[in-house]
């Protein structure tokens, strides 16, 4: 699989007008973060949705974490949680995020050819999180998305508010269970 150009740029301006073109084009826009304080620790994720309904741009927040978990599996599950909300399949969606581990194993194949090696990468090591790449490859395959990547700390708006939704839950109480992280993975 060939090496998406990354369309998105640094310049809030230009950032804003590349999204105005996707939802004029009636794409679903969908900004996500995820992270873990101490990375394993409590973790958090955000997600920021937008499209366009007659005439006027509609915006969904969303956020969610875990007691224990790690960064990966939250920028994960802020896109899963993220796609499970859509309602539509037939509607293009365009995801950015700012996980390059995310952004790379989807674009450049990486994800999909763990899962047809029965989860092993090139280096013999089974990956990591296959319970969340599982879930997101079956939700990418009943939908047209595009992914993007996006710098991550770099005034972004949407960007940023997904940062913000995730690190209030990060401080919050959070008793929900990472099952598979806290049973299986770690």
């Amino acid at each position: 699989m060939a090496k998406r150009k990354n369309l998105y740029s640094y310049n809030n301006e230009e950032n804003q007008k590349f999204v105005n073109q996707l939802l004029e084009k009636k794409n679903i826009i969908i900004f996500t973060d995820g992270g873990a304080l101490g990375n394993p620790g409590k973790g958090g994720y955000g997600a920021v949705l937008q499209f366009l309904k007659d005439g006027t741009i509609i915006r969904k927040e969303i956020s969610g974490g875990f007691r224990e978990t790690t960064n990966n599996r939250m920028e994960l599950l802020a896109i899963i949680e993220a796609l499970k909300s859509i309602k539509s399949s037939s509607i293009p969606i365009s995801v950015f995020s700012d996980s390059k581990y995310v952004i790379d194993a989807i674009n450049l194949g990486w994800a999909k050819k763990w899962q047809k090696n029965s989860w092993i990468k090139s280096n013999k090591e089974e990956a990591k999180n296959i319970d969340l790449w599982k879930e997101l490859l079956a939700l990418i395959d009943q939908q047209k998305i595009n992914f993007y990547w996006v710098k991550g700390h770099a005034n972004i708006v949407e960007n940023e508010r997904c940062d913000e939704l995730a690190n209030i839950v990060m401080k919050g109480k959070i008793s929900k269970i990472d099952t598979y992280y806290e049973e299986v993975q770690r």
